[in-house]
């Protein structure tokens, strides 16, 4: 199977981190913890409960944008967690690996906050919730991207993400849930 490195993206809280190690286990791929990219001035803002800017972000994403582009060069297979929020972010990511395949974890407001609030020892307060909903820009119909519901178990989303990898590998891909553009909404 032709598995092309993986973004597991969305909001604060929804998962990233649990459902990348998850499938880079399953996938025998490096896991990447965006989070450990940021620069301490990102960490400090945010732990001060102020929403990065695009400007805060740009170095960041160049930064992981490099470790994509580094990783593909070698041909290692990574999954990177990374809020990726925005459409020009994910460009930016696809600068580093133009085939990634993005996985967006998307839930409710209320079930999100509420796993932010079980989090212990993350700089992210919930108080930012609100600011990164409303700069989500949930992938289009023309990116390579799964989107996915973070109310069901981990376990459950990695074995979606790995039938539609198993899926889009075959040569005539007759799943339902797949649209011509490679997207899904599993």
């Amino acid at each position: 199977m032709q598995i092309p490195n993986i973004v597991v993206m969305g909001v604060a809280g929804c998962g990233k981190s649990s459902l990348g190690q998850l499938l880079a286990w399953q996938l025998a791929a490096r896991f990447i913890e965006g989070d450990s990219y940021h620069p301490p001035a990102n960490i400090d803002r945010m732990s001060a409960g102020i929403a990065l800017t695009d400007s805060d972000r740009a170095e960041w994403l160049t930064g992981l944008s490099q470790q994509l582009a580094e990783g593909r060069a070698r041909g290692e297979r990574l999954v990177l967690a990374c809020s990726a929020l925005k459409r020009r972010y994910r460009d930016l990511l696809r600068q580093g690996d133009p085939t990634l395949l993005f996985v967006h974890l998307a839930g409710s407001r209320a079930l999100i906050a509420a796993r932010m609030a079980a989090r212990q020892q993350h700089f992210m307060p919930t108080s930012l919730l609100d600011s990164q909903f409303r700069d989500l820009e949930p992938p289009g119909s023309d990116e390579r991207a799964i989107h996915c519901d973070v109310s069901q178990p981990p376990q459950e989303l990695a074995q979606q993400v790995l039938d539609w990898l198993a899926q889009v590998d075959r040569p005539a891909a007759t799943d339902s849930r797949l649209g011509t553009d490679g997207g899904a909404a599993v």
